[in-house]
């Protein structure tokens, strides 16, 4: 465990005993002490849940429309495992024609023609042909997008040689 992690707990928990303290030793309503216990709790989960992309986890949103891949990472799907397989990919997104100032990590559900298609990406990178991708959200089911859980969208992804830049003339 990090020891930003580890920080994050140790501060939360003494704010949760600062709490504890005031209400055993304070004459505030009942209301207001149940209501303060259950902000402290509900901030720490968020905290919790939110630090992973500050540490650097693999996000599991969606990656950016254009991108420069740079690396990729496959951990097939394993039975003796329990695992259904994920592949990271660390990509440098692209917006307005220019790359952003950072790369960033990001984790796909595994799928057997996304790791063929990052494998041919990933021989043509070795080979110094670097290679640019787009992502474009699938055709999926109907209803309200915030209620199905954030990485879960089906992206199409496509992968092709990055344009080499074309030098003025002198």
């Amino acid at each position: 465990m990090s020891t930003s992690l580890l920080l994050l707990t140790a501060t939360y928990s003494l704010l949760a005993f600062l709490l504890l303290c005031l209400c055993f030793w304070t004459r505030w309503p009942i209301v207001l002490k149940v209501l303060l216990i259950g902000v402290v709790t509900v901030f720490y989960f968020l905290a919790y849940e939110h630090v992973h992309g500050v540490l650097g986890w693999p996000a599991e949103e969606a990656p950016p429309k254009r991108f420069v891949l740079l690396a990729v990472v496959v951990d097939e799907p394993s039975k003796e495992r329990g695992t259904k397989g994920s592949i990271f990919v660390w990509l440098n997104g692209i917006e307005d024609n220019r790359p952003v100032a950072e790369p960033r990590s990001y984790r796909l559900p595994y799928e057997k023609d996304l790791h063929s298609l990052f494998s041919e990406a990933m021989k043509k990178n070795r080979q110094g042909i670097s290679q640019m991708g787009t992502t474009e959200p699938k055709a999926g089911p109907k209803g309200f997008s915030w209620l199905r859980p954030p990485g879960n969208d089906k992206l199409t992804i496509k992968i092709s040689d990055l344009p080499r830049p074309q030098l003025p003339e002198k």
